[in-house]
């Protein structure tokens, strides 16, 4: 890793990739896998995070992640018995994260994987339940699909009270949900699949079970560390405990919108009856930026650079603005993470750039500024080139990632980037 004063004629093309980010030395542990999750944190990098900061000196009793997304840091912290404290502000990814860093019992899953079956084999269901479905819901999944995931939804209300068994129950419901819909298999974006075959939905919730159950015992840890995972935007969040290690993968602006890609889960659980509703708040979004107003002083110089190259190419559009919103929210994430890490405490951040128009996005540069402008030293930046087979560089026009060098290019390498407070 390079050390980064300045960014005075940097030229982050040119930083070296490091192997040691690209591949882990052990095989990935299943839990980390027991939900589909976009652009998921690899938790090898987040287990080597944790090394390089203890050889950087930083002693760790706590560790956050301020995006925390799908837990991937929660179970990693767990594992190596390490406090944790996380948030998000979407609440599937918080349910997902939260299922993901509990310890169970295997006979109590057992045991209420029982119940929920006894309890679907007693309900009977309206003909008319359909009619009067969330139209979403109608429009992803047909009838069948539908009767069959109410029933289980509603066998795990019913049987398990709340807590961690319930979430778990919940993750393993949601991580079927669009296997059982219309959703293109494999797609990004959200869009029907007029062929895809219908499938057993009962079948599939007790393949998903069998496989959260091998999760389950292949942790097997009596660690004392305490996992504490909320569902709030950092940005407001108070309080928020003293930590030594933040380790997180920020949003990648012109990316995701998790929203629309958590959608049939955010339905389903309750979360939203109109899933756009999460979209607000949410880091990077397009959605609510037409009428955002700021001032580009408020910019640092690498915000107020790019920003005014993308005005230039095709104005102030509602795309730039979700952009000049995201640098703004990023700047103000990091002058908050400055005030939660102990003293000799470090950050480490996973962040890629984008391109919009031709133009790059250069998130990595901007959230070294950031770093910076709130007074982290020792500052360093390397380069990992994106390994998994999923994520080639290259997007179709269903947004599916494609090994075509034809297609339209995405970003394949991120930065990998520290700084001590």
């Amino acid at each position: 890793m390079i050390n980064i004063s300045s960014l005075n004629n940097i030229d982050f093309e040119t930083i070296s990739i490091e192997s040691e980010w690209n591949f882990s030395d052990t095989k990935e542990m299943k839990m980390h896998r027991i939900h589909a999750y976009p652009a998921k944190f690899p938790a090898f990098i987040a287990s080597k995070a944790i090394e390089y900061a203890e050889n950087e000196g930083v002693k760790i009793n706590t560790i956050a992640d301020i995006f925390c997304g799908c837990g991937t840091v929660a179970l990693e912290a767990k594992i190596h018995d390490i406090n944790f404290w996380g948030c998000d502000i979407n609440p599937v990814a918080t349910l997902i994260a939260k299922a993901k860093s509990n310890s169970y019992q295997i006979p109590t899953l057992k045991f209420y994987y029982n119940r929920i079956n006894n309890y679907i084999d007693s309900i009977n269901l309206s003909e008319n339940l359909y009619s009067y479905a969330n139209e979403r819901l109608v429009y992803w999944f047909d009838k069948e699909s539908y009767l069959s995931l109410y029933k289980i939804k509603q066998a795990i209300d019913n049987v398990i009270p709340n807590g961690k068994y319930k979430d778990a129950f919940l993750c393993i419901f949601s991580s079927i949900l669009k296997a059982s819909s219309r959703w293109l298999t494999k797609s990004i974006k959200p869009q029907i699949d007029p062929n895809k075959p219908s499938v057993n939905v009962k079948e599939i919730f007790a393949q998903q079970y069998e496989r959260f159950i091998k999760a389950a015992k292949e942790i097997n840890v009596n660690n004392s560390n305490v996992i504490l995972i909320e569902n709030a935007n950092f940005l407001v969040k108070k309080p928020i405990p003293k930590v030594d290690l933040i380790v997180t993968s920020p949003p990648y602006v012109t990316s995701y919108e998790y929203a629309d890609l958590h959608q049939l889960s955010a339905l389903w659980l309750g979360y939203a009856t109109d899933y756009r509703e999460l979209r607000r708040g949410s880091i990077g979004s397009i959605y609510n930026s037409d009428t955002y107003c700021f001032n580009q002083n408020d910019l640092n110089n690498i915000g107020k650079n790019i920003v005014h190259k993308l005005i230039n190419k095709g104005g102030l559009t509602a795309k730039v603005k979700s952009v000049a919103r995201y640098y703004l929210d990023m700047q103000a994430a990091i002058k908050k993470s400055a005030d939660i890490i102990n003293n000799t405490g470090m950050i480490f951040c996973v962040v890629g750039d984008t391109e919009y128009k031709g133009i790059r996005i250069e998130n990595s540069k901007h959230l070294v500024q950031c770093l910076i402008d709130n007074g982290y030293k020792d500052i360093k930046v390397s380069k990992r080139r994106i390994s998994k087979k999923l994520l080639t560089p290259y997007r179709d026009k269903l947004g599916r990632f494609s090994a075509d060098n034809s297609q339209r290019k995405v970003y394949h390498e991120e930065f990998v980037i520290s700084g001590r407070v």
